[in-house]
């Protein structure tokens, strides 16, 4: 394909020239002439808060230039290219306008798919194309591109949003040479707000003010998270000084064409939050649960003081009855021994000496376990000690027992930031020895929170996973990565082969290792941080205890 585009590019200005004609009443602005070196770019977007994630960028992986090329007989006699977005790994959504022509003239007319990032383009296949909508699906015949997501929640006006795209004009003043159009690269973005939505032609359209030319029909418009809100699709004129417009598909428009044609696709309902919205949450929810846990330690600790009172009283007593017992035995075997004894005389007197000698035994026994019972009466430094130690059994908190084996975890949307998932509950199996459902190994970090991160094959994103067995909070943090991250990140992961769980020193030490060198490659912040809570599952609690597993 990219022999094919060198051979037949046309000159600068045919790179402009739409693949459809636009609706007659809106026309796009008129595009600058190829000699026309200070053609004006669209403005860029917004500079990112420094710290916090950019997310757009993360987006910009799944935008590609769309290009067709016509020929008839072996000889060009059209060119041109709009943007498209991926909507999973192999297909492309972009506008219906612009690959019109592959489908009136399916022999005559080729389709390429222009990545942002890597080293070569793509043939593609045209599958699907609705004029109405004037939204099309592109196949790709090789290749993978990182698909985008779908934001079906509510779009508030005014709100923040981003063109991403191949703009004409742009390619006009930068490009060196033929090959800069169809060398992969990073799409153009700029930034404006959503005006209102409104309807043409039947076919609902946001309306916004991010600049777009001739070229940007197909791409994605996006909120601040990434997630996509519209395809853009035309621009208002702008005669006599008026202010151009821009419109753009809305994305309920999309998913109503997605479904109709049986392609999947990612959406969130989710509300768009920065990194640093997130934080500052957290921070006032910490706060907040600081302060409920000192309320609640409050009422514990007064709780705690009426149950050691109450204890202490209890035990007191109890030790008093417990004295006052022994005292009360050792009179009894006393006044036992004084009636022994005074049985002793009375057989004296009867001449009854072997009674009279078991009389005096009796007696002499008696007394002596009356002072035995009396010496070991307990003291009051014993009753102190008694009291003390009963009464810390009574009021010691048990200490919370680590979290482990199956689990229940429930995403708690109160915390982390979720963008491009909803966000799915889990069921967890985690050992003690970090294995988690039998087959991943986790290693043991210093604050005694157990991690992994899982660099996956095709997909663009990596995951770093982590659970606290003492809090029972289970982290998932995702990097949306670009090409060549996610190479480097695979060539780390295949240095060591882990199959399944294990209780090697030496392989959890370069397992460790390993888990430090992917963490050092990856973003300073996520692009999605989801949080769970993880209970031990009902089914568990009730059943009976397993057997300890033997260690291998």
């Amino acid at each position: 394909m990219l022999t094919r585009l060198r051979r037949l590019l046309l000159p600068f200005g045919l790179l402009l020239c739409a693949a459809a004609p636009l609706p007659a009443l809106l026309a796009a602005p008129a595009a600058p002439k190829a000699t026309t070196p200070q053609a004006v770019a669209p403005r860029p977007a917004t500079a990112q808060p420094v710290g916090e994630t950019d997310d757009v960028a993360a987006t910009e992986r799944s935008v590609v230039r769309v290009v067709t090329v016509a020929m008839v007989n072996g000889e060009v006699v059209g060119f041109g290219h709009g943007s498209g977005f991926a909507i999973s790994p192999t297909r492309i959504v972009t506008n219906a306008h612009v690959v019109a022509d592959a489908a009136e003239y399916p022999d005559n007319v080729v389709i390429g798919i222009v990545p942002s990032e890597g080293s070569r383009s793509y043939a593609g296949r045209l599958v699907r194309l609705d004029t109405r909508r004037d939204l099309a699906i592109v196949e790709l015949r090789q290749g993978r591109i990182p698909p985008a997501a779908l934001y079906l929640g509510p779009v508030r006006q005014r709100s923040t949003v981003y063109a991403l795209g191949y703009p004409g004009n742009v390619d006009l003043a930068t490009a060196q040479n033929m090959d800069d159009f169809i060398r992969p690269r990073t799409p153009v973005a700029s930034d404006g707000i959503i005006s209102s939505t409104d309807t043409i032609n039947g076919i609902a359209a946001l309306v916004h003010d991010a600049d777009i030319a001739r070229g940007n029909s197909g791409g994605p418009l996006v909120d601040r998270c990434g997630r996509v809100l519209g395809v853009n699709s035309f621009v208002s004129r702008a005669d006599e000084g008026d202010s151009p417009f821009s419109f753009a598909v809305t994305v309920r428009e999309l998913a109503a064409f997605l479904t109709d044609a049986r392609q999947d696709f990612t959406s969130v309902t989710t509300a768009c939050l920065s990194a640093d919205e997130a934080r500052a949450r957290e921070a006032a929810m910490t706060a907040e649960e600081r302060r409920a846990a000192a309320e609640a330690e409050a009422r514990e600790r007064e709780a705690r003081a009426t149950r050691t009172a109450e204890q202490l009283a209890i035990a007191r007593a109890d030790a008093q009855e417990s004295r006052e017992n022994y005292m009360a035995f050792a009179i009894l075997l006393f006044g036992l021994a004084i009636v022994s004894l005074s049985a002793s005389f009375k057989f004296e007197v009867q001449r009854k000496a072997s009674e009279r000698r078991a009389a005096l035994l009796g007696a002499a026994v008696l007394a002596l376990g009356a002072l035995i019972v009396f010496l070991l009466r307990p003291s009051p430094a014993d009753i102190r000690a008694t009291v003390e130690t009963e009464v810390a059994a009574a009021t010691a908190e048990p200490a919370p027992a680590p979290r482990t084996g199956p689990l229940s975890c429930t995403v708690d949307r109160s915390r982390g930031r979720l963008t491009v998932s909803e966000g799915q509950d889990t069921q967890l199996n985690f050992r003690g020895d970090g294995c988690v459902n039998g087959r991943t190994q986790y290693v043991r970090g210093a604050d005694d929170i157990w991690t992994r991160t899982l660099v996956p094959n095709e997909d663009a994103t990596i995951s770093r996973l982590s659970y606290d067995p003492a809090t029972g909070d289970y982290v998932v943090k995702r990097y949306l990565m670009s090409l060549e991250g996610m190479e480097a990140a695979r060539r780390q992961r295949d240095s060591l082969a882990v199959q399944g769980c294990t209780a090697d020193p030496t392989t959890i030490a370069r397992l460790t290792q390993r888990e430090v060198a992917i963490a050092s490659m990856l973003p300073a912040e996520p692009h999605e941080e989801i949080v769970s809570r993880c209970q031990i599952s009902e089914a568990a609690a009730t059943a009976a205890p397993a057997a300890t597993p033997a260690k291998r």
